[in-house]
Formats: C-alpha cells, sequence, structure tokens
C-alpha cells in the first residue's frame, strides 16, 4: 500500500512542472530581497525623515551577485537533476539572501565575505551534483576515509587553530582572509559514515552493542577533539546527531535515555567545574543578576527582539548591532528588530518546510542508506537551527553555532548548501521505489519532537517579542531608548509658568538632551544611553517619548512608515522655578530638602533634595556618582526615609492610646506611599511607632491638613500634556483627597502653633540623635488665611533648627507675598 501512496505522488510531476515551481518561488524570493534592499536603501532618509541624507548602495552588490548565482543553479538543477525536489533550492535561496542583505546591513565587510562564500557553496554543491552518481556510492564506500580525514583536519586546529577575529576560540584553519572552521563539515561527515554504516549493517542480523561500538569510537574521537577545543556547542550538535540517526535507524529508545542522561550529568560537571559552562548555564538561568557582564548577550538579545515587536522597526531602522556577534551568533535577534514577530515566524516557517521536504525525501529515498542519510541531513539542520534560536530566545543555553543559510560564516555556508545538493539528488529518483520502512515509529517520534521544539520556539518568540516587549523595553539599561532620542525630539519639561527646565537640542540624528537647570536633577532626573534613566524623565519617560498622550493611529503609522514613537509631548510641572532657586539657594551644600505645596489643591511648588548634581556632565560624572557616599541621586524629598521624631507631636496631641494615633496616621498617610507621578520611597508597615521613619512629601501631605481644614490632598507635580490634537489637557491627581481630621481639630492645632502677628503656624522638631540626626521644620498659612494655603516643610541632615526655621520662613514668605 505504501508504495501505491508514493506512485501516487509521483503524478503530475512532470519535468516541467518542476522546473516552473522552482523559477516561480526563486523568483518571489528574489521579489522579497529586492523589497528588502530597496527598503535599507532608503532606511537612512526614512530614519532621520529627510531626504538630505547618504543612502545605502552596498547592499545591491551582494543582491546582484545572489541574483545571478541562484539564475544560474536554477539553469544547473533543470540540466542535472530533472526531477528533484522544487522547493528545497528556492527556500535555501531565500535564507541565504537574507542573510546576505542582514550581515551587509550590520557590516558591509562581513558582507562581501559572505558573498564570496554564497558563491563558492554553490560551486561546491554544482560539483555535488555533477560529479557525485545518482545512488551516492562514493559517499557509501569511502565512509572510514571521508570521516577520518576530516577528523585530521579539525586535529590540525590544535596545531595550528587561529580565529579571524584575533582574539577567542582557535578554531579555524587558514589565513590571508580566508578561513575554514572544519567542525562545520565534520558534523556533514558524521551523518555521511553514520548513514553508510548502518545502511550497510541494519539487514545483517548482529547485538546491539556490536553493531554500534565502531560509531561510538569514532564519534567520542571527534567529540573529544571538539572538547579539548572547548567548542561545545558543536560538541552537544554531534551528540544530538549521532542520538537522532541512531535512533532513526534502530528504533531504540534506550538510546534517547543514555543521551539525555549523558548531556544533564555533562552539564552539571560542566557547570561546576567549566568556567565557560558555568557562565553560560548561569546566564540562562538568570540573565538579570548581571545584564551588563556574562549575560550582556542574551539581555540585549531579548532587547532586540522586544523592540522588534510585531511588525519590526523596519530594515534599516533598528539597532540590532547593539547584541555583540550579530551578524553570526545572533543574526536572529538582528532579523527579529527590524521584521519582528511576523518577520521571525516567516524564517521559522522556511525552515521547517526545508525540514519537512527533507524528510518527505528521507521517506522516499530507494535505498536505507540514502533515507538514514537524508534524515541525518534533516536532523543537523534542524537540531543546529533550534539550538541557535532558542539561545537567542533563552529557551536553551546559548551555544555559539550559527543559523544555517543566514548566519555569517563561510564554513557553516558550505556545509549547509552541501546538504541541500544531497538532498536534492536523493529526491531525484524517477525510477525507483521507496525502500521498505523498517521503524517508522522512530522517523514520527522524531518528526513530532522536532515539532514540539519549533511550537515552543515561536511560543517563546512571541512572549518575548509581544508579552515580556513592553516591560523589557522599560528597563534603564536599554540603550535603544537613548538612540531613538536622537532621532526623535524628546518632549520638554516645563514649569508651572512655561519655564523650559529640561529641553531637547539639536537636529534629527543629533538630538541631545539638556538641563537647563540643573540643581533639580534629583527630582526631574536625566536620560542617558549609558545610566538609563531617572526621576520625572523616567516616570514620564512615555509621554515625553510620545508613545503616551498622542492618538494611538499616529503612534501605529509612524512605527510602522519610520519604526519610531512619533514626537514627544512637552509636560507642564506644578513647580515655581522662581520659588525654587531660592529653595536651592538657601540649602546650598545642606543635606537635606524642602517642599512647598498648596494645601487645597495639592500642586508642589517646590521640592529641592540636597546635595544635587549636573546631568549635563553625565559623561564624566556618571560612574562616580552612585559611589558617591552623599547619594546626589536620591531625591531626598521623595526618596529619603527619615525618623520622625518629635515632629509629629502636634498631630498626636491629646489622644490617649496607641490605636488611636496609630488610626490617625493611618488617616494621614504615614504607613502608604504618596500616589504622585514621580519615583517615591516605600512606606512602613502599618502599626509601626516607635521607630517611624517617613518621607518629606509624606509629611507635607499630612500637614497639609492643618492649613487645608483637615482635608489631606493628593499631591501633585504634573500638571498637564500638551497635546497634538487638544492641546494642554489637565492630568488629574493620581490619589483621593480625604478628610483626615475633622475640621475643629486641625483648624485648632494649627492656631496653637500660630506664630505671633504672622499669618502662618510653625513646629520645630527632631528626628534620631547622634550621626543619624534630622532636624524637621513644618510651617503652613492660617486656616483664616484669606490667600492660597500654603505649607512647607524643611528637612535637613543635621542638627541646625535655626537653619531649617530660616529656610522655612524665608521661602513661605515669599510665596505668599504679592
Amino acid at each position: 500500500m505504501s508504495r501505491n501512496i508514493f506512485e501516487f505522488f509521483r503524478i503530475g510531476r512532470s519535468a516541467s512542472s518542476i522546473d516552473q515551481r522552482q523559477s516561480r518561488l526563486l523568483l518571489l524570493a528574489a521579489l522579497f530581497l529586492f523589497l528588502d534592499s530597496v527598503i535599507l536603501t532608503l532606511s537612512p532618509a526614512v530614519r532621520e525623515q529627510t531626504w538630505n541624507v547618504s543612502y545605502r548602495w552596498s547592499q545591491w552588490i551582494g543582491y546582484a551577485i545572489w541574483a545571478a548565482l541562484f539564475f544560474l543553479a536554477d539553469r544547473f538543477t533543470r540540466k542535472q537533476l530533472p526531477d528533484r525536489d522544487p522547493l528545497l533550492l528556492p527556500l535555501a535561496s531565500l535564507l541565504s539572501g537574507w542573510g546576505i542583505l542582514t550581515i551587509w546591513r550590520l557590516d558591509p565587510a562581513y558582507g562581501i565575505r559572505q558573498a564570496i562564500w554564497l558563491t563558492v557553496s554553490l560551486a561546491a554543491l554544482a560539483a555535488i551534483l555533477y560529479y557525485l552518481p545518482s545512488d551516492l556510492a562514493p559517499l557509501r564506500r569511502y565512509k572510514y576515509i571521508l570521516l577520518t580525514g576530516g577528523l585530521i583536519i579539525t586535529g590540525l586546529t590544535l596545531l595550528l587553530g587561529t580565529n579571524p577575529e584575533g582574539y577567542g576560540p582557535r578554531l579555524w584553519l587558514g589565513c590571508c582572509g580566508v578561513y575554514l572552521q572544519p567542525s562545520e563539515p565534520l558534523k556533514l561527515l558524521l551523518v555521511v559514515y553514520l548513514s553508510a554504516y548502518l545502511g550497510d549493517r541494519l539487514l545483517i542480523r548482529q547485538r546491539f552493542f556490536p553493531l554500534l561500538f565502531p560509531t561510538i569510537f569514532v564519534t567520542g574521537i571527534a567529540l573529544l577533539l571538539l572538547l579539548v577545543q572547548r567548542d561545545l556547542g558543536t560538541a552537544s550538535i554531534f551528540v544530538l546527531i549521532y542520538t537522532v540517526i541512531l535512533y532513526m535507524a534502530t528504533g531504540k529508545r534506550r538510546v534517547l535515555l543514555a543521551t539525555a542522561l549523558m548531556l544533564a550529568l555533562a552539564g552539571v560537571v560542566g557547570y561546576f567545574f567549566v568556567d565557560v559552562v558555568h557562565e553560560r548555564i548561569g546566564a540562562w538561568l538568570d540573565p538579570w543578576a548581571d545584564p551588563s557582564g556574562h549575560s550582556y548577550q542574551i539581555v540585549q538579545s531579548l532587547l532586540a527582539i522586544a523592540n522588534g515587536g510585531m511588525i519590526g522597526r523596519g530594515p534599516g531602522l533598528g539597532s540590532p548591532a547593539l547584541v555583540p556577534v550579530a551578524h553570526s551568533d545572533f543574526i536572529f535577534t538582528a532579523v527579529a528588530e527590524e521584521t519582528g514577530l511576523l518577520g521571525t515566524t516567516a524564517l521559522i516557517i522556511v525552515f521547517c518546510l526545508i525540514l519537512a521536504r527533507g524528510l518527505r525525501i528521507a521517506f522516499r529515498a530507494p535505498d536505507q542508506f540514502r533515507r538514514i542519510l537524508a534524515a541525518g541531513l534533516c536532523a543537523y539542520l534542524g537540531i543546529q537551527t533550534l539550538l541557535i534560536i532558542d539561545g537567542n530566545l533563552r529557551l536553551v543555553p546559548l551555544t555559539g553555532v550559527t543559523l544555517p543559510f543566514v548566519s555569517y560564516g563561510g564554513s557553516s555556508l558550505l556545509t549547509a548548501f552541501i546538504a541541500i545538493g544531497l538532498l536534492l539528488m536523493i529526491s531525484s529518483q524517477p525510477d525507483e521505489m521507496p525502500a521498505l520502512l523498517t521503524a517508522p515509529g522512530s522517523y514520527y517520534f522524531v518528526m513530532g519532537v522536532l515539532g514540539v521544539g519549533i511550537i515552543a520556539t515561536l511560543f517563546a518568540n512571541s512572549w518575548w517579542a509581544v508579552l515580556r516587549g513592553p516591560d523589557l523595553l522599560n528597563r534603564t539599561d536599554n540603550p535603544r531608548l537613548a538612540i531613538s532620542d536622537r532621532y526623535v525630539p524628546r518632549g520638554a519639561i516645563l514649569d508651572r509658568n512655561n519655564q523650559p527646565i529640561d529641553v531637547t537640542e539639536g537636529q534629527s540624528s543629533a538630538y541631545h538632551r539638556v538641563y537647563l537647570y540643573p540643581d533639580l536633577a534629583p527630582v526631574t532626573g536625566y536620560i542617558h544611553p549609558t545610566y538609563g534613566q531617572a526621576g520625572l524623565e523616567a516616570s514620564l519617560d512615555k509621554t515625553l517619548r510620545g508613545l503616551q498622550g498622542n492618538p494611538a493611529s499616529l503612534i501605529w503609522w509612524d512605527h510602522l512608515l519610520y519604526g519610531t514613537p512619533p514626537a514627544g509631548l512637552d509636560v507642564r510641572l506644578s513647580l515655581d522655578l522662581e520659588l525654587q532657586k531660592r529653595a536651592d539657594q538657601s540649602l546650598g551644600d545642606h543635606k537635606g530638602a524642602v517642599i512647598l505645596m498648596n494645601a487645597q489643591t495639592g500642586e508642589i511648588l517646590v521640592m529641592a533634595s540636597h546635595p544635587t548634581y549636573n546631568p549635563n556632565k553625565l559623561d564624566e560624572i556618571g560612574a562616580s556618582l552612585a559611589q558617591d557616599q552623599n547619594t546626589p541621586l536620591v531625591n531626598r524629598a521623595a526618596q529619603g526615609m527619615y525618623a520622625s521624631g518629635s515632629a509629629l507631636q502636634p498631630f498626636a496631641y491629646g489622644l490617649k492610646t496607641a490605636q488611636q494615633v496609630i488610626a490617625l496616621f493611618e488617616n494621614l498617610g504615614f504607613y502608604t506611599p504618596p500616589q504622585i507621578r514621580l519615583p517615591v520611597a516605600g512606606a512602613m508597615q502599618s502599626g509601626e511607632l516607635k521607630n517611624l521613619r517617613i518621607s518629606p512629601l509624606q509629611m507635607i501631605v499630612a500637614e497639609g491638613t492643618l492649613s487645608a481644614h483637615g482635608l489631606r490632598t493628593a499631591p501633585r507635580i504634573v500638571l498637564a500634556v500638551n497635546t497634538s490634537q487638544q492641546g494642554w489637557v489637565i492630568l488629574p491627581a493620581l490619589g483621593q483627597s480625604i478628610q483626615a481630621l475633622d475640621t475643629a481639630t486641625a483648624d485648632r492645632i494649627a492656631n496653637e502653633l500660630a506664630i505671633q502677628n504672622q499669618p502662618f503656624w510653625e513646629w520645630a522638631g527632631a528626628g534620631n540623635t547622634g550621626p543619624d540626626f534630622s532636624t524637621w521644620y513644618l510651617e503652613g498659612t492660617l486656616p483664616d488665611w484669606k490667600g492660597t494655603p500654603l505649607v512647607a516643610v524643611v528637612l535637613l541632615e543635621e542638627n541646625s533648627p535655626a537653619l531649617a526655621k530660616d529656610i522655612g520662613v524665608q521661602l513661605l514668605k515669599a510665596a505668599i507675598t504679592p
């Protein structure tokens, strides 16, 4: 019955239809790559949104070479293999062309080399088709010589090995710019050897271990060479290829169990005793523990995939070069960043089609040797593809191997096209019936495992690109944010009177952030390609970047057309820059914080934190700021937590039990962090009294009740955003205002603290004694004040009540004086 099925497949497969199908598919690949080349050419104009740029032209050389080579390959295969599989060559051509254009976009020098290697690879494919007989008998006959030669050449790298980059493992042979990595063709020679050996022995009744001993011996030698070279990725592929071929040929599941145990044991031993394995497994298990060190590659890989999102940034518009070795080990992430989930899914589907056609060829092979060979070639391509893509996606530890047909690497490209050539030859057997399939279950099982691996890969790809993408892109160590800021103007941060605080200057490709009032840096923060984001620049990033506040259609259109968000939106703060300057001058070199707030609306007019720093000089001082014992990066007003001490006595006066005090403090907000569009410190656990620590922001929210008849107003520092369609739009407070004290109690406390002949009340308190000493000074307008109700808090990290009072009084008088 199986023979009838294969006869059915042959119906209608004339040479003419095969030729037409192959040519049409090659034409589709050429059109796709032509469009890719056009977009790459125009990408500088798209990125800078002007026609006055230097365009990319050099990739057209690679496209022309690719087109000429595959035009010739199409003609040659028509003549040599009239009954070949019509999909293999177009699929391989698409992958190799996609790879060349991606490599050329990353580094034209590597692109030229890859084009030369493509020429060599297709010449080798043509030689195989022309000189090898259709039954591949020389491969079968000289299997030992071929594998021994491969082992000898690989062994020479121990003595004569080099590295084209000038550093790293010495896995190549060659000089003068021409290098070969012997371990790549050695994979192919292992497949050929195993196929020939098992194809000859399977029909002979023989015990399992005597049957396998020669294969274990020669494979062990190859593994030993690779382990001495520390080429652990290729060694893993050897083990998996050996296992898959052996299992498909014999159907013995003990092979799978033995390999699984061996790989698990090797992983455990390597983790504890081999530094390279320890680093790679550690980076795989927890890349976020060391994102700028050993895990830098995988973290940047995931960020690139996240940056691509669903549709990608567009060819030439991403930043794939941020991932080390993007042209080779991480070329999948380069494709992901610029073509998105859609592009990488298409890439994976192309590989799936190659594997499906290869396994179909294996089922139809006329003898056991060619069947095992075709299946082994599929195993080699499938295993290596899944290992490198899954390594980029953090499904498995990084292996350092290449993506077949796509990654830069002449040895890999040559080996992959030789594999395609052999598959084409096995597929072109018009007059031979398929051999009897002795163990179909093993083939189906391997197909199922590959299918599960592909599904897991597609899911992981979707996970990082779409589901986890937004969270990853918001990481402060994502340098793509700063790169985007060079091409799209970031919104300005203004004070309540529209006086600029932080602005963007320059022109497209050279936009940069300028901080016009550096003393406000602990509050407004910064954005920097190395040091990330802080302060309001971080909390308002989506608005300042144009991702929030603009119409969704505009955001989508700009992303589709330019690969960037639209222009950022200006933000107006509640701060009064003139009052802010007074507070900063008064604080001077003293450590502490000052806040002035409208008790009725919650608008913060002043928020000063000292010591401060100059964010315009982050390139020079950034590395030392994090180590500075004075912690200038901390916004003491909102993130500093200080012992409350006697500063809270006025609020608790007259309360008789601890439960009453705790309930009052709950109402005043001492056990909850303030809700405000600004990074703030967390709050202490509810019920804490003796060691209660609060921030100046929490303190001013609470003391506002004394000037606002008991109303605890939600604080606000961001007032409005200037949208493209509606102009200035007022932003509501994040929190809710509540009646924390009854009006009579609040007014009574304020009047008892009133200063004679002054329209405001005051209270001075102290936190801890000793080196952790802090001085609190609280003040606010009286309840019967006819003007704007204001409150102020001064916190000094020293024992200076007189200075604290002077700062507070001068600031409040300046604020209430017309």
